[in-house]
């Protein structure tokens, strides 16, 4: 191995540790780390909904985060 490889691993190495390093200070004390919760569609699921919410809206949040629109049009 060459001192450019040996370099380059080198780096890469302390990139996942600095990274491991980022992560942990990030997680927040005294709180699992996980997966967000993710809510189901609907104005009802919404923790501040929006006071004007008519059928294009509802059929929106039903199909995000798909790329594909509703099929009723």
């Amino acid at each position: 191995m060459n001192n450019r490889q040996l370099a380059f691993f080198c780096g890469l190495a302390a990139g996942f540790v600095l990274k491991g390093f980022c992560d942990l200070a990030m997680t927040p004390r005294g709180e699992p780390a996980g997966p967000p919760r993710v809510r189901t569609a609907g104005r009802h699921e919404m923790e501040d909904p929006p006071r004007d919410w008519d059928m294009v809206d509802e059929q929106g949040d039903e199909s995000f985060p798909a790329s594909d629109p509703p099929g009723n049009y």
